[in-house]
C-alpha cells in the first residue's frame, strides 16, 4: 500500500501497535522507530522471546500471547519468516500487517489480506508518521508534512 490517504488513515486510526522482533538495544532500528511511535501516543507492545520487557513494557514472546486487541502488527524480521506471523495477525484479529524497510513477502501479505487485514510493506512506521503526520523534526524546530500534495487545511 503506498496511498498517502491510506497511510495517514491507518497511522491514525491504529494505536496499539505489536513491534514483532523489537530489540531492546537502543542503537537498533526497531527500538528507534517503537521508541518514537510510544513518544506520539501509541501503544506499544514488544514481541520478543529473548526479554521480559522493553521500552517499560511488558514483552510477549508470540504475537498470539498478547491477551488484548491489537490493531497493527509491525514486523521487524527477515521476509522469509513472516507468513506465520502474518497467519498470527489474521488469528487475534489485528487491522494491519505492516512490514518493515526491506521486509516484503508477498505470502505473507497474501494471508493477512485473505483474513481482511489492511498491508503494508517495505515502509517504516516511524518514517511515515514523521513525514506524512507532521512528526518531522530536527533539534526541536518542526518542519511540518512533506509531501507533494497540500493539506486539506491549506488551500488557497
Amino acid at each position: 500500500m503506498t496511498d498517502i490517504d491510506d497511510l495517514r488513515r491507518i497511522l491514525g486510526a491504529n494505536t496499539v501497535i505489536a513491534v514483532v522482533g523489537l530489540s531492546a538495544n537502543w542503537w537498533r532500528p526497531s527500538f528507534f522507530a517503537a521508541k518514537y511511535l510510544k513518544d506520539h501516543g501509541y501503544r506499544i507492545i514488544p514481541v520478543n522471546p529473548n526479554y521480559d520487557e522493553i521500552l517499560g513494557e511488558k514483552c510477549y514472546p508470540a504475537v498470539q500471547e498478547i491477551p488484548e486487541p491489537i490493531d497493527v502488527v509491525d514486523v521487524f524480521q527477515r521476509s522469509e519468516v513472516t507468513p506465520p506471523i502474518a497467519q498470527s495477525a489474521v488469528d487475534i484479529g489485528a487491522k494491519v500487517l505492516w512490514l518493515q524497510l526491506g521486509v516484503v513477502n508477498e505470502t505473507a501479505a497474501s494471508i493477512a489480506r485473505e483474513g481482511g487485514l489492511e498491508v503494508v510493506m517495505d515502509r517504516c512506521m516511524k518514517i511515515e508518521h514523521g513525514r506524512l503526520m507532521g512528526g518531522l523534526n530536527l533539534f526541536g524546530v518542526t518542519t511540518g508534512v512533506v509531501s507533494s500534495r497540500r493539506p486539506k487545511w491549506l488551500v488557497y
